[in-house]
């Protein structure tokens, strides 16, 4: 059981990095020339975005803790394949916008379940070291997918969007065969308790996790102010690039090269630094995981306030690939984090109550970091890095009471020392 699930992770990770890789490759040119959206359109389609995940993330987290995790994986590529492939044939920012809510619902079933999955499976100690593998691997075909999505987009912006977009349809169904599901164990109903009366119970039993443990509460207001910074770099770098700095003109090169090119080096980095991490250091322990994701902060605040400031081309390039590189190895990392000590029966609506909080943070920093856009993109962009400075505060908190002992189950009080 273990070999087959560390396997199918592998698998799962390699097509997930590989065919949505051929998309946000395209993603920034097809938006900003081909459809011509403006900073404030850029940042609005994240705001529906991130607004239909806040409130689907947690009833599809909890279907996840009292159905299957498996299922909602394949429920979420599919759906999300259907989202990209409106995305890829639309012409319209009302289309576009259509294929955002549809990216938002369905992007909900697979965030937190394919951890929780994994979890399940092999253990919460065995499954760390396969955060970081996972990672890596996606990484590397992600690599691939740079090349596969250049090749197409040379033809037409809009090919390699329709491409992946069926291509991850087929790889959903396909996961289902795939993963196994022998370590799931739904949470039992009591005797004649319907299945929504169940999963009504999971989301208050999570609820009760978090609210006992003061360690999760902090993660999840980490994950807030995450969300709230990588949002508008998200939206406006690309913009920045493309507008206020421009590329450099080498012959007749296709603009779609550079991002090549920025995307490959990122992604080389963040494989680079996952190797140092995993060498070098270790994920146990919530003091320990949070003084690592501290460093991590400080790196990405510095990095997008320098973006920002950027007025030449290679500048701007370096702190691209520093932001890019570096937040490919925090999520791995921030993974470990949420799930240590959880308990199982509600494993995955914890892990979707910090993608949710993730999407918060989204949702409400991206208006406002519009607006400032459509002023100034510069303005921004430091804004969106200065927006991550509480988080450091959040982080000398949870390192203070990170000696505390694991998350037991929900139905048992849960007592912190000091």
């Amino acid at each position: 059981m273990r070999k087959n699930a560390a396997t199918a992770y592998a698998i799962y990770s390699a097509g997930d990095g590989f065919l949505f890789r051929m998309i946000f490759t395209v993603y920034a040119i097809f938006v900003v020339l081909t459809l011509g959206f403006t900073p404030f359109q850029l940042v609005l389609l994240g705001t529906i975005l991130e607004g239909t995940y806040l409130l689907c993330e947690v009833p599809t987290g909890v279907v996840a803790d009292t159905v299957s995790r498996r299922l909602s994986v394949a429920i979420g590529l599919v759906g999300s394949g259907v989202a990209f492939l409106v995305l890829g044939v639309a012409h319209s920012f009302l289309v576009a916008a259509l294929s955002q809510v549809m990216l938002g619902v369905f992007a909900s079933f697979q965030s937190g379940a394919d951890v929780a999955w994994l979890t399940d499976e092999l253990g919460e100690e065995a499954s760390r070291p396969h955060y970081i593998r996972g990672t890596q691997i996606s990484n590397v075909a992600a690599l691939a997918g740079i090349f596969v999505g250049v090749a197409l987009a040379t033809i037409d912006y809009r090919l390699p969007i329709i491409v992946a977009a069926v291509a991850i349809v087929l790889f959903g169904i396909a996961m289902l065969f795939v993963m196994p599901e022998d370590g799931f164990e739904p949470k039992p109903r009591a005797e004649g308790e319907r299945i929504h009366t169940g999963m009504v119970t999971t989301f208050k039993d999570g609820v009760r996790q978090i609210r006992a443990h003061h360690v999760l509460l902090l993660i999840l207001g980490t994950a807030a102010l995450h969300g709230a910074s990588t949002e508008g770099f998200d939206r406006l770098s690309d913009f920045h690039l493309l507008k206020d700095i421009g590329l450099p003109t080498i012959g007749r090169l296709d603009p779609i090269v550079w991002y090549a090119l920025i995307d490959g080096v990122a992604l080389l980095l963040g494989i680079a630094g996952l190797v140092i991490i995993k060498r070098r250091t270790h994920l146990n322990g919530h003091a320990h995981v949070a003084r690592i994701l501290r460093v991590i902060d400080l790196v990405l605040i510095a990095g997008v306030v320098v973006f920002g400031l950027a007025g030449a081309f290679w500048l701007a390039l370096a702190m691209m690939w520093l932001v890019f590189g570096v937040r490919s190895v925090r999520e791995p990392i921030f993974d470990a984090w949420v799930n240590q000590g959880l308990d199982p029966s509600t494993r995955a609506t914890i892990n979707s109550m910090g993608s949710q909080s993730d999407a918060v943070g989204q949702a409400a920093g991206g208006p406002v970091l519009g607006l400032i856009g459509n002023a100034s993109v510069p303005a921004a962009l430091i804004v969106s890095g200065l927006l991550r400075l509480p988080v450091l505060l959040l982080y000398a908190r949870a390192i203070k009471r990170g000696t505390v002992g694991t998350v037991r189950p929900a139905d048992e009080v849960l007592e912190i020392e000091e």
